[in-house]
């Protein structure tokens, strides 16, 4: 009996030291920086390209996947922040969890609002919702098409269900619950959410209201990411495996991405009819599992996002949170007080945009998002990391 708790002590050890030495590391990891600026700046060429050149139009015309990216991300960081513990022989700590969701994300997201309730001028489309919608993250469940401003919040809403449902899933079943027991969990909630969107292609005529925001439609990316998690701590090996081939699965998850484009209507979105149909029905768990291979490859010692930095992605996925807060913003004041830079579709414009959207997210991130990481870290009393890798360490949003 001796010799087994000694031996448990000893695995338990042996864990702690490689999730340390592989937490530090991913803290730098060039991919996730790499995976975290593509998200954001592909959200903004989708909601940007009316205002941008026609070559740009090809790749924003895709940028709406940039939110599945990001949760993937999400449910991979955040279930590896949940999972780990229990790994260890521990538990991990739920309020402490909220607490550091609430100083991530909030300050800076109220700030938001109040420019948002407070100066019509900063608004990118007619008409703001109820305050208790935003400050309640249900404005993806109660969306009106009447309040289009601020509209992309919703994929914030859908994160922030997660946040807040997960740890508590996580507490309940992970102390009595095999590996084999949660990835069938997973997968049934998957299959779930893919009849429910059968049944509703079928049912409804409101594809945003109806399919494409509420959160219990969009549940593939986190899910996919909370298994890839769920495989790096309870199945290292096989992890380790995976990430031998790192080139094999980027050209994978690159391939399934493909196929979601080739089901898609001839603007680039899921919709009811014909193969966009199957698009929302299939093609959003085939796209997470391509993006989950993508974010896997990022990460793996011979993949080639994590070989080949990109100059400045750093400093987009530092600010990406703040980015995808303010971008839709910003570029409508730039299309109002800079006419003579914004008036046509050309170059001087998409340059004239990506300068004052990094300008304001610079100016909220410096100014309230860091000040409360600070705090928040202060607060948690763990040893002092720098703020960047703290940001890579965790979702953008």
């Amino acid at each position: 009996m001796t010799s087994l708790v000694v031996s448990r002590r000893a695995d338990a050890e042996g864990l702690n030291h490689a999730f340390v030495s592989d937490k530090d590391s991913a803290s730098r990891e060039p991919g996730l920086d790499t995976l975290r600026a593509v998200a954001i700046v592909a959200v903004m060429l989708y909601h940007l390209r009316p205002f941008l050149p026609e070559s740009f139009g090809v790749v924003g015309q895709f940028g709406w996947m940039g939110v599945d990216l990001f949760f993937i991300l999400s449910g991979y960081l955040i279930g590896f922040q949940l999972f780990r513990p229990y790994a260890m022989g521990e538990q991990p700590r739920i309020l402490n969890f909220y607490l550091r969701r609430l100083l991530r994300i909030l300050p800076a997201y109220l700030v938001v609002i109040v420019l948002y309730a407070a100066w019509p001028a900063w608004r990118e489309a007619p008409g703001f919702g109820p305050l208790w919608k935003f400050l309640t993250f249900t404005e993806n469940l109660l969306f009106n098409p009447d309040f289009r401003a601020f509209s992309h919040v919703w994929s914030l809403c859908v994160e922030e269900h997660f946040y807040l449902v997960l740890p508590l899933l996580t507490l309940w079943i992970a102390p009595r619950s095999t590996f084999r027991r949660v990835s069938v969990l997973l997968i049934a909630v998957l299959i779930g959410g893919i009849l429910m969107r059968a049944w509703a292609v079928t049912h409804t005529d409101n594809f945003m209201h109806d399919i494409y925001y509420p959160t219990w439609m969009r549940l593939d990316g986190l899910l996919v990411g909370v298994g890839l998690a769920q495989l790096r701590v309870f199945r290292p090996g096989w992890w380790e495996l995976v990430l031998q081939r790192g080139h094999l699965v980027l050209l994978a998850g690159l391939a399934l991405v493909g196929v979601m484009i080739g089901l898609l209507q001839d603007d680039g979105y899921p919709g009811t009819e014909g193969l966009s149909a199957w698009a929302t029905v299939l093609g959003f768990p085939i796209l997470a599992v391509g993006l989950g291979m993508i974010l896997m490859s990022s990460i793996s010692r011979n993949g080639l996002l994590r070989r080949r930095h990109i100059p400045g992605t750093r400093v987009v996925a530092n600010l990406a949170f703040t980015l995808y807060l303010t971008h839709k913003a910003v570029a409508h004041l730039a299309r109002v007080y800079l006419p003579r830079l914004t008036a046509r579709q050309d170059i001087r414009a998409a340059l004239t945009y990506a300068a004052s959207c990094l300008i304001a997210a610079a100016i909220l991130h410096f100014c309230v998002e860091r000040p409360f990481l600070r705090l928040r870290d202060l607060l948690d009393r763990r040893p002092n990391r720098s703020m960047e890798d703290t940001l890579l360490s965790e979702p953008a949003l």
